[in-house]
């Protein structure tokens, strides 16, 4: 890989007077792992700097991820909600990660990362009015349940089309970098979105602007229902960073330490030294990719039991426990605390008032064109016309 670095001239580059041919072997890209899946140390000389209240935070905005996802999903097949994505079996990636940024760090995220959101303070009700699309919605409910954003967090609203976030982020940094600001760009997506055309032009984009961006793939082995075998033949994502010359670590995605550790090492690079890192963390979704989607058509019972004997929540739960930071009846205090809190923000978002008709043309141009009122007008006149079809909205109109 000489002279990746050194774009405009090839004088590091090597000679050779015989045929050569790179193969995926030759690359040999190591996963940093500081935990096995008993929760034991395997390198004790990297020291992570997680103290008791680091470890009970990031322990306890797991648990809380995992509980919301097991609500809402029950929500959505009860009919209270209309769509949900879990993030079961990779809370680690977005937890721990997030916990080695600094708070003034934009995350762009996709749809999988409401850990990042839990770990930075997001509130029960903020989560329910968002999925509930009430008025207290910030996206005032033109958005699908788990959009979520928030700019108090710095945390970019999600959008739907896969990866769009990822040449954004890149912009973002950019500016941020022409600002001289001391901070960075996280952007989250899946190795799915890495076969999107936006997936080449962000990193491509990053790496030659030297944008201070961390692209952190979170590989959990499919895109939906196809398995990464039928993405790819590349050695995963990780070649794809030192394809463009993107400075790149790869990781066990289901471990607390690793994540943290090649988090903090990612965000001082960038800063340090202006220039994209890519984090590619190994993982897998023991939930469905959705509550649209089935798993058991594209992948059997022993690969999930599998993975679930590597769970990143019982895999640091351990690690606390050797270090002396664990404390079970604490735990089972605050499990049943927040499943409280969950279960009754549920009843009272979704029985709040919806978002006004008039708000969905708002806040878009200085002023409403004349084809959005005739539009929002003419939505007015048929709910009127149909009100039984419309329970929630019909006396949300002005």
């Amino acid at each position: 890989m000489q002279g990746v670095q050194d774009r405009n001239h090839l004088s590091n580059v090597t000679v050779s007077n015989k045929v050569t041919v790179i193969t995926n072997g030759l690359l040999d890209i190591p996963m940093l792992q500081l935990l096995n899946p008993e929760g034991n140390e395997t390198n004790t000389d990297l020291d992570c700097n997680i103290d008791q209240v680091l470890a009970k935070r990031i322990l306890f905005s797991m648990h809380y991820t995992r509980l919301l996802d097991e609500r809402m999903i029950a929500a959505q097949r009860q009919g209270r909600i209309s769509f949900y994505l879990a993030s079961r079996g990779e809370e680690a990636a977005t937890v721990a990660s997030t916990a080695a940024l600094s708070n003034s760090d934009m995350i762009m995220s996709q749809y999988r990362e409401q850990g990042a959101l839990v770990y930075r303070g997001y509130t029960t009700e903020q989560f329910m009015n968002q999925m509930f699309s009430n008025e207290l919605d910030p996206n005032k409910g033109r958005q699908m349940p788990i959009h979520y954003g928030d700019m108090a967090l710095n945390f970019m609203t999600v959008s739907s089309p896969l990866g769009t976030q990822i040449p954004q982020a890149s912009g973002y940094a950019y500016g941020q970098a022409l600002a001289n600001e001391p901070s960075i760009t996280m952007c989250f997506f899946g190795e799915g979105a890495a076969s999107e055309g936006d997936f080449h032009a962000g990193l491509n984009m990053a790496a030659v602007l030297d944008c201070p961006v961390i692209f952190f793939c979170r590989n959990n082995g499919y895109a939906i229902s196809t398995p990464a075998d039928e993405q790819f033949a590349g050695d995963g994502i990780a070649s794809r960073g030192i394809g463009y010359g993107v400075r790149t670590i790869r990781v066990d995605g289901n471990d607390v330490l690793a994540i943290y550790a090649a988090t903090k090492e990612a965000r001082k690079i960038a800063l340090e030294h202006q220039c994209p890192v890519l984090i590619e963390a190994m993982t897998y979704r023991l939930s469905a990719h959705s509550t649209s989607d089935d798993p058991s058509g594209y992948r059997s019972k022993d690969e999930e039991q599998k993975w679930a004997l590597r769970d990143p929540i019982t895999r640091f739960q351990a690690w606390m426990q050797h270090k002396g930071f664990f404390d079970q009846d604490e735990l089972n205090q605050y499990i049943q605390q927040k499943r409280d809190e969950i279960l009754a923000a549920v009843k009272v978002a979704e029985k709040m008032p919806v978002a006004g008709i008039d708000e969905l043309v708002e806040d878009v141009y200085d002023s409403v064109p004349w084809h959005l009122e005739k539009q929002r007008d003419e939505l007015k006149a048929h709910i009127k016309k149909y009100p039984a079809a419309y329970p929630k909205t019909s006396w949300r109109l002005k």
